[in-house]
C-alpha cells in the first residue's frame, strides 16, 4: 500500500478529472466523509476517536487495510506508550498486559553522568507503559468493531486522485478494483525507515519533495531478554559509542523480562544477528554492564534500519498524514507511536469540530506544528549527539546528564515533553 505514501505532496498537483463545460457529468456521490488507509495503532485510534467524537456532527468513516487485526496477535514487538498516550487511549481501549514504567535510568557507557526520572516526582501513576504491538492492535480493533466504522479488510489502496471537493481512491480487493470517493483522505500506513539509494542525508529540498530525511547508519536489534537480577518497572536508556541500548520492563516471572532495543552499526548488527544466543547475550552484557546481573535468555530477535523521514506538513487540501506515514523516528526515548497518537487525536478533534473539510485539516496541521518540531528535533539530536565517540564531547554529555539532577525545572520540562508533548 505504498501508493499513498506521498499523498500530501501530491494533493495539489492533480486537477478535477473529466471534461469541462455545461455537458460535464455531475460528480459521483461521496462514499465516505473520512477514509483512513492503514489499520495499525494510529489508524485504529483515529477511527475510534472519530466514531465517538462525531455524535453531534456524524461522519461516515471507512478504514482500509490489506491485513486482518488477528495477523498481529503473535507480533512480539514491544511499544513504549507514554502516560500522556494512555490518557488519550484509555477511554477508547487499553491492552490488558501493559507493564508500567515507574523510573527511567539514563546514562552513558564508560563515562560519568546519569539522570533518573521517577514517577513520584510528578505525581503520576506511571511515566509510561510497555505493551506488545499485537496487544495494542487487538484492544483497539475490538473497540473499533463496536462502532459504525466501515472496515474494508484485505483491501489495497492505490494512488489517490485529489479533486476540488474530495479525493477519488482506487481500491483493490478480492480481485476487484473500484473507486471510492471521500471528502477527506488520511494516510495512516505504518512502515520502517528505508535508506535512500544515494546514502545521503537530505533536508527540505526539491529532491525530497517537502520531506526531511536522515540515515543514521544504524540498525536496531530487538528482542525480549531475561535478566538474573531484575529491577521491575525500571526502564534503561544506556548510550554507547555505537548507539543507545534500551531495556524496557515487560514483566514476566519476577519481572525479569525486558524488551531490548540495541542500536549499532549495520555491520555489527548483522554480525550479532548471526551469533548463537550465548554469544549474543555475552556481547550485550559487555555493552550494557552488570546493573541487572546476567542476561540469561533472548528470544524474538529481529532487526531494522534506523533513520528519520518526516513530512514538512501534515495536511494539504483534503489529504492528511499521521503516524509513520508522517514521520519515522529513531527509537531513542520511544517517541514514535506517542507522537503519532497525538497527531491522530488532534485530527479527530479538528474533524469533529469543522467537519470533513480542508479547514479542519489546515487547523489540525497548524496545531501540530510546534509539538512535531520539538519531538522530532529532540529525537534527532539525541540520536546523533550520543553516538559521537569523542572524549571531550563525552565529558560534556556527562555534565549535561548530571546537571539535570540539579536543575529540576529543565528536567521537568524535558520529562513532560516526552510524556505529554505540546498540545494547542
Amino acid at each position: 500500500m505504498n501508493a499513498v505514501t506521498d499523498t500530501v505532496d501530491a494533493a495539489g498537483t492533480t486537477g478535477t478529472p473529466g471534461t469541462t463545460g455545461a455537458s460535464a457529468a455531475p460528480p459521483a456521490p461521496f462514499d465516505y466523509d473520512v477514509t483512513i488507509v492503514g489499520a495499525g495503532p494510529v489508524g485504529l485510534a483515529l477511527a475510534g476517536w472519530l466514531a465517538r467524537r462525531s455524535a453531534t456532527q456524524p461522519l461516515s468513516v471507512a478504514l482500509i487495510d490489506s491485513r486482518e487485526p488477528e495477523d498481529s496477535v503473535a507480533d512480539p514487538r514491544a511499544i513504549a506508550v507514554s502516560q500522556g498516550s494512555r490518557t488519550l487511549l484509555e477511554a477508547l481501549a487499553w491492552p490488558h498486559d501493559a507493564t508500567p514504567i515507574d523510573r527511567i535510568h539514563v546514562s552513558q557507557r564508560g563515562h560519568f553522568g546519569r539522570t533518573l526520572i521517577d514517577r513520584a516526582d510528578y505525581g503520576l501513576p506511571a511515566l509510561g507503559y510497555v505493551a506488545r504491538y499485537g496487544s495494542i492492535v487487538q484492544a483497539l480493533a475490538q473497540a473499533v468493531r463496536a462502532t459504525p466504522v466501515h472496515w474494508l479488510h484485505h483491501t489495497h489502496a492505490l494512488a489517490p486522485v485529489p479533486e476540488h471537493d474530495g479525493v477519488t481512491l482506487p481500491v483493490e480487493g478480492a480481485h476487484v478494483t473500484r473507486n471510492l470517493r471521500t471528502r477527506v483522505l488520511v494516510n495512516a500506513e505504518g512502515g520502517l525507515f528505508r535508506p535512500r539509494q544515494d546514502g545521503q542525508d537530505h533536508g527540505h529540498d526539491a529532491a525530497t519533495a517537502g520531506k526531511c530525511s536522515r540515515d543514521y547508519r544504524q540498525t536496531a536489534l530487538v528482542g525480549v531478554v531475561t535478566v538474573s537480577s531484575p529491577q521491575p518497572h525500571v526502564a534503561w536508556e544506556r548510550f554507547t559509542s555505537e548507539g543507545p541500548i534500551a531495556l524496557l520492563p515487560m514483566g514476566g516471572v519476577r519481572g525479569a523480562d525486558y524488551a531490548l532495543v540495541w542500536c549499532a552499526t549495520p555491520q555489527q548488527a548483522e554480525r550479532r544477528a548471526q551469533l548463537a544466543d550465548a554469544e549474543f547475550l555475552a556481547e550485550l552484557e559487555a555493552a550494557f554492564g552488570a546493573r541487572m546481573g546476567h542476561f540469561t535468555q533472548i528470544h524474538g530477535r529481529a532487526s531494522f534500519p534506523l533513520g528519520l523521514n518526516a513530512t514538512e506538513s501534515l495536511a494539504k487540501g483534503r489529504v492528511a498524514v499521521v503516524g509513520n506515514a508522517a514521520q519515522t523516528l529513531h527509537p531513542v526515548a520511544g517517541q514514535g507511536l506517542n507522537l503519532g497518537l497525538r497527531d491522530a487525536h488532534a485530527l479527530a478533534d479538528a474533524l469533529a469540530r469543522h467537519g470533513a473539510t480542508p479547514l479542519a485539516l489546515a487547523d489540525f496541521a497548524r496545531r501540530r506544528t510546534f509539538d512535531r518540531r520539538m519531538t522530532i528535533g529532540a529525537t534527532d539530536t539525541l540520536a546523533r549527539l550520543f553516538t559521537v565517540d569523542f572524549a571531550p564531547l563525552a565529558a560534556l554529555r556527562g555534565i549535561a546528564l548530571t546537571a539535570l539532577e540539579f536543575v529540576p525545572p529543565v528536567k521537568t520540562a524535558l520529562a513532560r515533553q516526552m510524556m505529554f508533548g505540546q498540545r494547542i
